[in-house]
């Protein structure tokens, strides 16, 4: 039976990426060896690099005065190496879910940090709006997608002050502006790779706001200056990172992905909204296309309902503990035909238990 894997991380990646990594594994570039056992200081590994981060800003339109580079420690580490970096007097985040309000607690070890708005009180069920951006801040930090929650940015604040987001869980879904950004980071095991690398794209100018003296690993120049190699790199997540990208960049880039996750969203939540066994648990202008959240009107039959989805070969399907009930992760490499079977599971249960 064919599995449908709708687990919030790490996600599904495409069949033919898998394979070809697997074939690395053995014999990388019919070079006679694995790619989990040569240098990282190779040409060919080199190559994988620069192709890599070549791909990213093609698919984001960015020019040179970007840089990408690939670190380990997921994108949790992020949220303490920004404000290590760029918080100088003050900054300002905007909190949306569990991994936003990490960030903030991670900020406030090096200096004022402003909540310039919160939807923790609704527990993260909306994404909050018409909030002011204070102008003497060192930057503004967003989450665009909460995973655990299923809410989404489906547009992005003007801000006056450099504009940092963690786009973890959606980056490569959907077109976006990101020259409006000065820096982007991401965990590449959801929508690009498995989890072992985190992407983060730098606008270079930021690089002359670090005025704080820093460890070497914890300084965005150590490892822009050494193009994602100071120390070993996480090669073999950045290898499958780059498959995915030349996978999106040859069905057609992030306008392919978009109207492919759009068609996906529209299948779930068409169904999700008809069905009278089920109930969404976000604000519908801010539902996620990655991170669906949805709950059974009667809990007393999840067991039942979850039975049913085995049957059908759907696996992942489990809410967070913070939320319960269900959530479907449809990232990327998710066919539509998967959430298609999901939503025949769905319009069976209520046939035989509404």
């Amino acid at each position: 039976m064919k599995k449908h894997n709708f687990s919030a991380g790490p996600g599904i990646l495409p069949a033919e990426v898998l394979q070809k990594a697997a074939e690395a594994c053995i014999n990388f570039n019919q070079y006679g060896l694995s790619l989990l056992e040569i240098s990282h200081r190779g040409k060919n590994v080199i190559e994988v690099f620069d192709r890599a981060e070549a791909l990213v800003k093609k698919l984001l339109g960015l020019g040179d005065d970007y840089r990408v580079i690939f670190l380990q420690g997921g994108a949790s580490s992020q949220f303490a190496m920004v404000p290590a970096n760029f918080l100088n007097t003050k900054a300002a985040y905007l909190n949306t879910g569990v991994w936003a309000n990490r960030a903030v607690k991670e900020a406030r070890f090096y200096g004022e940090t402003e909540v310039v708005a919160s939807s923790e009180a609704e527990n993260f069920n909306f994404i909050p709006k018409n909030y002011q951006i204070p102008a003497n801040a060192d930057y503004f930090h967003i989450t665009s997608n909460n995973t655990i929650y299923g809410t989404q940015m489906h547009s992005f604040p003007e801000s006056p002050v450099p504009l940092i987001c963690d786009m973890s869980s959606d980056i490569f879904s959907h077109r976006f502006d990101a020259t409006k950004f000065d820096m982007i980071y991401a965990g590449v095991q959801k929508n690009m790779g498995p989890a072992g690398a985190t992407m983060v794209v730098l606008k270079k100018e930021m690089l002359d706001r670090i005025t704080r003296k820093l460890p070497t690993m914890q300084n965005y120049r150590t490892h822009v200056d050494a193009d994602s190699m100071y120390n070993t790199p996480p090669v073999f997540a950045v290898y499958v990172s780059m498959l995915t990208l030349e996978w999106l960049e040859r069905n057609g880039g992030i306008e392919w992905a978009e109207k492919r996750n759009a068609a996906k969203a529209e299948c779930f939540y068409n169904e999700l909204d008809r069905n009278s066994m089920f109930r969404g648990t976000v604000a519908k202008e801010d539902r996620s296309w990655m991170n669906a959240n949805f709950v059974l009107n009667n809990p007393e039959k999840e067991s039942t309902f979850s039975d049913m989805l085995k049957e059908a070969g759907i696996i992942g399907l489990a809410g967070h503990r913070s939320v319960g009930g269900f959530r479907a992760s449809m990232y990327n490499a998710m066919e539509l035909d998967s959430v298609k079977v999901l939503t025949d599971v769905m319009k069976s249960f209520e046939q035989k238990h509404a």
